[in-house]
């Protein structure tokens, strides 16, 4: 049987597998910022300005690529093989499970048409070319959207719910996912770079409603890795600070802001209230049904 989590869930085991992702997660941050921040970020830095390759922006470029962004991937990856003993191929075949392909379209597109009709209406162009776009949201699906969500919705906020209401396993795993970024207040080659933090911090709460609620409702990994994708695909085109992150915002913004997260709540309640009846009507009996 498919199991739709990226990790099974082993009951007592639960507790520790959170405990080990989360360290798994925070080791391999510790190395980024060693390696990223202190030791290679001149050469990212000479590059952005100069241009010019060295051995140093590619070892920098490499393992951003390879540890940095993907962090919560390799952190389940480990977890899946070492701990769990899942096959890589049942670990993606996992991640690309969908239930109901045509009811996951319809949700994850609506949140994509809506965050691409905010920019539209109230963005401001950094430059780059609109052709740019498809290319952009196609490599960063499995780049950024595979990489982040198969650890944060995939793992981390399925076993927050378990002990937790909705909301408050939303707002832990908002926090952690924050906390997780750090870098893009540390490195000025960062498109966040100088971001505002409270901004950037409503922008991650309203997000993890979103991604939850689709994750809850969908229980597909794919539709989440798809959203956020897509969102970060918009923000190659336009100018993310102030798109996404402006404090305390103008009133577009902060309409939007209203709306993504009203819709994010309807999602789940929609969610919660569909489980609540499948529990019900399993616990019937059968000469009831």
């Amino acid at each position: 049987m498919m199991v739709n989590t990226t990790i099974r869930n082993t009951g007592n085991h639960s507790a520790g597998r959170v405990g080990l992702y989360l360290l798994l997660v925070a080791l391999l941050s510790a190395f980024c910022y060693v390696t990223l921040h202190v030791w290679l970020l001149p050469d990212a830095v000479a590059y952005q300005e100069t241009g010019k390759m060295t051995a140093g922006y590619l070892l920098y470029a490499a393992i951003g690529i390879l540890f940095s962004t993907p962090g919560p991937f390799v952190a389940v990856l480990i977890l899946s093989v070492f701990a769990e003993r899942i096959s890589v191929r049942q670990l993606f075949r996992n991640i690309l499970h969908t239930e109901d392909k045509k009811k996951t379209a319809l949700i994850t597109g609506s949140f994509c048409a809506m965050a691409l009709i905010y920019a539209v209406l109230f963005g401001k162009r950094n430059g780059t070319a609109w052709y740019l776009f498809l290319p952009s949201f196609l490599i960063m699906i499995p780049f950024v959207g595979i990489a982040e969500e198969t650890g944060w919705r995939g793992l981390l906020q399925p076993e927050m719910e378990k002990r937790m209401p909705f909301p408050f396993s939303v707002l832990v795993t908002a926090v952690i996912w924050y906390a997780w970024h750090y870098s893009v207040w540390l490195d000025p080659t960062s498109r966040h770079y100088g971001d505002s933090m409270i901004g950037f911090g409503i922008t991650i709460l309203i997000w993890a409603f979103a991604l939850a609620a689709i994750y809850k409702s969908t229980k597909s990994v794919i539709a989440c890795a798809v959203y956020h994708a897509f969102i970060d695909a918009i923000g190659a085109i336009y100018d993310w600070n102030a798109l996404f992150d402006v404090f305390p915002g103008d009133v577009p913004a902060n309409v939007f802001r209203v709306i993504w997260l009203g819709a994010a709540i309807l999602l789940w309640f929609a969610a919660d209230s569909r489980e609540k009846r499948k529990i019900h009507s399993e616990k019937l009996p059968m000469n009831m049904i």
